[in-house]
């Protein structure tokens, strides 16, 4: 269960007096790991940083039928890998450059990449109505990890490993993050949580996508993981709007991902669905 889990990791912050310092990556705001979903959407849009925005009709979002997220050939976005003739590629030959676990740890280099590039949107926490925080950057990381992991893992055992290497680049990524905020002395301890919390949403998301769960099951998990403060509560009318949009952009891009060739997704070269295209849709 992943919220008693943040009270712990809370507990471990205070301890440390880091709460008002600690940040997730460059330009995320000080953390606010205990804030419940009612106070963060009653943040107005000056406060949130979108001013004069239009309202946004979740209704309306994440109903297009889903479709491959690969990359076109020609796309700006797209990562090649390097080319080395004569005497350049016998040495990277020799130093294991063109080995299958350097291609891979590669590929995973790029994947992750693309899902940092997702979650440090502004627009994901406008569409969804999140207050840019640790724990809601956090578990919206954790989510995008868990739609790829997924994906890799159709691949079969080449894909497994790929989402290792993928795991521990995100793994090295949120301790240095971490680290560099200040937190030295409960590194390993708060390390310790973040991965329980990890793994318990892996496992929770992996069993609300089954086709034998409950209906609202992934809504559900969802609520828990990212929005709600203790889950003790259900979602009012205007959170559980928002949370089935969520839930509605998770199947989709499950669905999209599953599209994606294989090349696509052990190089990088694929990218998550446009929230600012879904935003602008006339949905169903």
């Amino acid at each position: 269960m992943m919220l008693p889990r943040w009270s712990r990791a809370i507990a471990n912050l205070s301890r440390a007096g880091l709460q008002s310092n600690l940040k997730y990556g460059n330009d995320c705001s000080n953390v606010v790991l205990h804030r419940s979903y009612a106070k963060v959407a009653a943040v107005d849009s000056v406060q949130k940083g979108f001013p004069n925005q239009p309202s946004i009709n979740l209704n309306k979002m994440f109903w297009s039928k889903p479709c491959s997220l690969a990359l076109a050939a020609d796309s700006p976005l797209r990562v090649e890998e390097p080319k080395y003739e004569g005497i350049k590629h016998a040495i990277f030959k020799l130093l294991l450059f063109y080995s299958k676990q350097s291609q891979s740890i590669r590929g995973a280099n790029v994947v992750y990449k693309r899902i940092i590039s997702q979650v440090e949107k502004p627009l994901i926490y406008e569409v969804f109505n999140l207050e840019k925080t640790f724990k809601t950057t956090f578990s919206l990381l954790v989510l995008h990890m868990w739609l790829c992991l997924r994906r890799l893992k159709q691949e079969g055992k080449e894909g497994v490993e790929l989402g290792q290497h993928l795991y521990e680049i995100y793994n090295h990524d949120v301790e240095m993050r971490v680290s560099k905020a200040g937190v030295n002395l409960l590194l390993h301890r708060w390390m310790k949580d973040l991965e329980k919390i990890f793994y318990g949403n892996i496992v929770a998301y992996d069993s609300a996508i089954l086709p034998e769960a409950k209906q609202n099951e992934l809504s559900n998990v969802i609520w828990r993981n990212i929005f709600s403060d203790d889950g003790s509560l259900p979602p009012n009318d205007a959170a559980s709007q928002t949370v089935q949009a969520m839930a509605r952009y998770a199947r989709r891009e499950v669905s999209c991902l599953s599209l994606t060739d294989k090349e696509a997704m052990f190089s990088g070269n694929f990218t998550f669905t446009s929230l600012e295209t879904e935003k602008n849709s006339k949905g169903r």
